[in-house]
Parts: structure tokens; C-alpha cells; sequence
């Protein structure tokens, strides 16, 4: 491998790193254990997410949840109501995944070695190095954004750091430089300059312990490393979801199995691509889902009827709500059916839905945007982490 630096320079930047940390780190949970499950734990939690916001989490989810075996045998709908909030849901569920590995292949021991750990679900390179080096105090990488942007500005590239020979390059500059330290120390110290120090915007390279020797300081590129290459677009979605409730219940279905938001629950909907805010396109969409919902609902049945003149509007819009995810942005607008009576005991409901007492809607775990639209209409906190 070609260094960019010497192995003598990047065992000093490790150095400098190592003792850096030992006197600014952060007290934070996960650093009073060196139990490979808690560190599992903390790292899931931690991608895309920040650390104020992961603290409480982590505390609640080890007090349901203490060890992998716990965490294995639990049902996965009480795992994904302590993880509702912090978003990435496949986070959790593959979390799951990886308890029960462990106790399935490993009798309940988390494994020491770098490739059973990175076989687990879930774990890729930087979840097995922060496992490995920080449980294990084993000397193996762990790369992730931020230790992308601080390497990329020690070293000086301005390749990428997304295209993967960039990464891979990286990456091998950290495991030259962990193989010179402590791992367990380097491996956060490493995590915490690019928290508190070598940040995204606004750097504070004067307080940085290895800016004597980093090659963006020197050449006045800090702020144009590191470089990404263009994200793709946001595909924006319009979702029409109804609002039906009667006698204190409320229609909710459950999403599929697989895919966004896989087994949460949600408002009956459907989905349209593009932004579309038009009152008769929601309308239309309305009228098929519950169409779908209701199939051949007449005054006839008994148990759906429309009271009042047939030229009444037939929908309030009475909620809204947006929400970004990774590729997607949702537009949710909420249609409650007017003059409409239901007889919940009455409807044969598709397996997926049901109609759930209000009191009841925190037991189940709802995406971000529903918690918000839900606490709008009923002023309830469904988000309210239940025993």
C-alpha cells in the first residue's frame, strides 16, 4: 500500500490522538463498558443519529433488554416500540437478528473473532471494527462518516470519499495507524474528533490535536474536504391516509412485512407519486381505499351508511404531515369521510386492519410522521414507551 503519510507520522497522529482523548472525551454510557453487546447496541443506535438523541434509548432499550438473550427471545413488535423515534427501523429489527445469531451459533457468547462478528446481521466493516477494537481491544478498523472526513483532511483528498477505492484507501490508513495504539482508545478517539473537533461545518482546527500535521490545514482545503459526489434526488410521494373513527375506536392497518417501515402501523392509505395537493385527486384516492376497505359498502349492508344529501362534500382533509426519508419524502394528508356511519362489529375487515380503541393506539409502534398527526387530531402521545 502506497502512505500518504509515513508509518512513522501516522503512529504520531495516533499518539497525539490517543492522548488527546484520554483528557477531552465525552462521559457517555457506552464508554463505561467494554460488554461487546452494550457496544453493539450503541453503534446501531448511533448510525445517522445523534448522540444526545441515543443516550435515553440506550438506557431504556438495556433495562428491557440487558443481553442478548433478551433481546433475542422478545417479541419484535415490544423491540421496535423502544426503538420508535430514532428512525431506521432496519436497524433495530437487524439488531434483533444479530442477538438471536448469537445465541443460536454462539450458545449466548458473542464471538471474538472478526469475521464471525462481521457475519452477524446487520454488522458490515465499521460496525465489526468498533466491536472488535472497542470491546475486544483488537486492533481491526472501524470507518465510518466520521472518520471519513477526518482522514480525508489529515490526508489531504480530494478524490470522493463515497466512490470506494477512496473508502478503501481510508481504510487502510486507519488500520495501519490502530495497529500503533491502543485500538479501544484510538478507535473513539478517532469518533470523537470528528464529533467535537474535525466537525462538517466550521471545523475548529485550532483546537485540534493533529492539525500540525494535517495536509488540508496546511493547504486552506478544510472546507472543501471532504468531497461527495452528488446525492441523488428525493422521489416526493403524496399520501392520501383516512381517518375513520367511531365510538371511540379507530381504523389503523399494519404495514407489510418487508420493505419502509416494515409491521409498523399506520392510517389506512394509498400512495401517488409526485407532489399532488389536488382536492379531487385525494378524493378519488379516498373513495378507492375505502372501496378496498369496505368492498361493496351500501346502504344495503347495514353497516356503512352516508347520511344527509348525496351532494354533501364527501371528505374533510382535517391533517398534514411531511416527512423525509433517505430517498423519499412523504406528504401525508388526512381525509376523514363526512355523513359517514360504521358499525366496527359489523365489518369484515382485511387481516391487516383493525379498529383499535383510541386508549390503546400507544401499544403499538407508529412511523414519526403518524405520531405527529395522531397527537395533532387527539392530542395523544402515541411515541409514550409502554410496559
Amino acid at each position: 500500500m502506497h502512505l500518504r503519510k509515513s508509518s512513522e507520522r501516522l503512529a504520531a497522529f495516533a499518539h497525539k490522538l490517543v492522548k488527546w482523548f484520554e483528557q477531552n472525551k465525552r462521559s457517555l454510557p457506552w464508554r463505561e463498558t467494554s460488554d461487546p453487546y452494550r457496544i453493539l447496541v450503541s453503534e446501531t443506535m448511533l448510525q445517522q443519529t445523534r448522540v444526545e438523541t441515543v443516550v435515553p434509548y440506550y438506557h431504556r432499550f438495556l433495562e428491557r433488554f440487558p443481553d442478548v438473550q433478551s433481546l433475542a427471545q422478545a417479541p419484535e413488535q415490544d423491540v421496535m416500540k423502544l426503538w420508535q423515534g430514532l428512525g431506521y427501523y432496519a436497524r433495530a429489527r437487524n439488531l434483533q437478528r444479530a442477538a438471536a445469531a448469537v445465541v443460536e451459533q454462539y450458545a449466548g457468547q458473542f464471538p471474538r473473532a472478526v469475521d464471525e462478528v462481521r457475519s452477524l446481521p446487520g454488522v458490515g466493516p465499521y460496525t465489526s471494527g468498533a466491536v472488535m477494537s472497542i470491546a475486544f481491544n483488537r486492533p481491526v478498523a472501524a470507518v465510518d462518516g466520521n472518520v471519513l472526513r477526518v482522514m480525508s483532511r489529515y490526508l489531504g483528498i480530494e478524490q470522493p470519499i463515497d466512490h470506494p477505492p477512496v473508502k478503501r484507501e481510508i481504510t487502510e490508513h486507519v488500520q495501519h495507524a490502530v495497529e500503533q495504539t491502543v485500538p479501544q482508545s484510538f478507535t473513539q478517539a478517532l469518533m470523537e474528533l470528528g464529533a467535537m473537533v474535525c466537525t462538517p461545518r466550521k471545523p475548529q482546527c485550532l483546537a485540534c490535536p493533529i492539525q500540525d500535521d494535517c495536509t488540508a490545514f496546511a493547504q486552506a482545503s478544510v472546507d472543501s474536504i471532504p468531497v461527495k459526489r452528488p446525492k441523488r434526488a428525493r422521489k416526493p410521494l403524496t399520501v392520501m391516509a383516512l381517518w375513520i373513527e367511531q365510538d371511540g375506536r379507530l381504523l389503523v392497518e399494519q404495514r407489510q412485512g418487508e420493505g419502509l417501515l416494515a409491521n409498523m402501523w399506520q392510517l389506512p392509505s394509498l400512495e401517488v407519486d409526485g407532489p399532488n395537493g389536488d382536492e379531487e385527486v385525494l378524493a378519488s384516492l379516498a373513495r378507492r381505499r375505502l372501496a378496498q376497505l369496505f368492498p361493496g359498502h351500501t346502504e344495503d349492508r347495514g353497516w356503512l351508511v352516508r347520511e344527509g344529501p348525496s351532494d354533501v362534500r364527501e371528505f374533510a382533509e382535517i391533517a398534514s404531515a411531511k416527512h423525509i426519508f433517505t430517498h423519499l419524502e412523504w406528504d401525508v394528508r388526512v381525509l376523514r369521510p363526512i355523513g359517514v356511519q360504521f358499525d366496527p362489529g359489523a365489518i369484515d375487515l382485511p387481516q391487516n386492519a383493525q379498529f383499535v380503541p383510541t386508549a390503546q393506539l400507544r401499544q403499538l409502534v407508529w412511523p414519526k410522521v403518524y405520531v405527529k398527526i395522531l397527537y395533532d387530531v387527539l392530542k395523544v402521545d402515541v411515541a409514550t414507551v409502554t410496559s
